[in-house]
């Protein structure tokens, strides 16, 4: 069974995510503080994480950053309903997705499986065709490198680098991007793809010193580029 963290302080809610994901077929372990959560999501026992924002003592915020230090497992985090500033620095600080409270346990379920998705390597191996100099991209090993440097990504990151690569010179739409890379329709003032992006043209710019570049074309979407 997949086998999923939830880090959360609500002992009621958390036991029913944890049955309803049971009749999943998932598997779940349960902490309800930021400290054991870091230590628990560093084991490599699990293959993605439930993260609430609000919770006493260390922040949600706080102990993505601590994760992010050292594990690139998929997170979801759990967010207030009108908290559009805790959406925005989850995704910056590298939550692979996120969803409001209260949450439809259904949503959740389907977004944690795209999440998951997104992280296990194509089930026929098959390898995107498409290149850019420098940059090697091996979807089966989901292994990204630029001229023998590994370019550490997220789960997120690594398929958004993938799509933009396979497009070529065609410029993908956050529709698309959406659809494509979160498994899911973009809603209405979501910026999501956007902050993805952000991080993804941060690390292409450092590992690449510039050369790599994501280029946003202005009211339709992102293309990647290098430069000569």
């Amino acid at each position: 069974m997949t086998h999923i963290l939830i880090i959360d302080d609500d002992a009621e809610l958390s036991g029913m995510l944890t049955e309803y994901l049971a009749g999943e077929g998932f598997e779940t372990t349960t902490v309800s503080n930021g400290n054991d959560g870091i230590t628990a999501a560093m084991s490599d026992r699990f293959s993605a994480v439930i993260l609430d924002v609000m919770m006493p003592g260390l922040s949600g915020i706080e102990v993505l950053h601590e994760i992010r230090r050292k594990s690139a497992v998929p997170v979801i985090m759990l967010t207030a309903k009108d908290s559009d500033i805790d959406r925005v620095v989850g995704l910056e600080m590298g939550a692979d997705d996120y969803i409001a409270k209260p949450y439809y346990p259904r949503e959740l379920v389907a977004r944690l499986r795209a999440v998951l998705r997104r992280q296990t390597p194509d089930s026929a191996g098959r390898e995107r065709k498409a290149e850019i100099s420098g940059l090697s991209y091996s979807r089966a090993r989901r292994e990204a490198a630029w001229r023998g440097q590994p370019i550490e990504l997220t789960a997120t990151e690594f398929n958004m680098l993938g799509s933009l690569l396979e497009a070529g010179d065609t410029v993908m739409t956050k529709d698309e991007l959406s659809k494509e890379v979160l498994g899911r329709a973009r809603a209405a003032y979501d910026r999501g793809i956007d902050v993805h992006i952000s991080n993804l043209r941060r690390k292409l710019a450092v590992v690449s010193g510039g050369a790599l570049e994501i280029e946003t074309i202005r009211g339709v979407g992102y293309r990647l580029k290098a430069q000569s």
